[in-house]
């Protein structure tokens, strides 16, 4: 055991110092088996922390995403945090004017992360294979025109774990990938060119016979 959590400690030096030494764009800190970010990692890359572009910490065990992870690498473009145990992003994640990627699929998050709907840059989210589901209590004051126009009856659930109506402002908005997710039948109305975007969702599985 202690062995192999001193393997991973080395392994996870090694990158870094690499990151720090060629001066690339990227750190790459998947499969370390991280149960927290590491603290010294702040201090050991304060000198390239701005020319970090891309940073993956997909297959940890990671809990919790520290507000100050992401004011140091706020020059993000894409993050990979796919195969953690995360169940919510800190509100500091909308002060990443760069992203355009965010991956984290595998995760335990129950409602959609929020603050990504403040981030103006995203292109692509991927949220495969967590438990977001709709919730069952419908509102007035909804349904859009163009849906309206389509002759369907939907209406956004309160409190609603898809906030469809913020995500379909966010104007560079492309892909967001719901699949593996019991999201509920109004979701599954929404289609181009009710929304700007293309949304990914698991084929929905056949009602079983009396």
């Amino acid at each position: 055991m202690q062995k192999r959590m001193g393997e991973a400690v080395a392994r996870v030096a090694r990158k870094v110092n690499d990151t720090v030494e060629n001066k690339t764009d990227s750190l790459d800190l998947a499969n370390c088996k991280l149960m927290t970010f590491p603290i010294g990692i702040y201090k050991a890359m304060r000198s390239v922390t701005e020319g970090i572009h891309n940073i993956s910490l997909a297959n940890n065990e990671l809990k919790s995403l520290t507000s100050r992870f992401v004011t140091t690498f706020s020059q993000l473009r894409e993050l990979n945090l796919a195969g953690n145990y995360l169940h919510r992003l800190p509100e500091e994640v909308t002060s990443l004017l760069h992203l355009r990627a965010i991956n984290l699929s595998r995760n335990r998050f129950r409602h959609f992360p929020e603050p990504l709907a403040a981030v103006a840059t995203l292109e692509t989210i991927d949220l495969e294979e967590n438990e977001i589901a709709a919730a069952e209590e419908p509102v007035s004051g909804f349904p859009s025109a163009s849906l309206e126009e389509a002759g369907r009856s939907w209406y956004p659930p309160k409190d609603a774990e898809v906030p469809v109506e913020k995500l379909a402002t966010m104007a560079s908005l492309r892909s967001l990938n719901l699949r593996a997710n019991p999201v509920g039948p109004e979701v599954r109305l929404l289609v181009r060119p009710l929304i700007p975007f293309d949304l990914l969702l698991s084929p929905e599985e056949p009602v079983p016979k009396a």
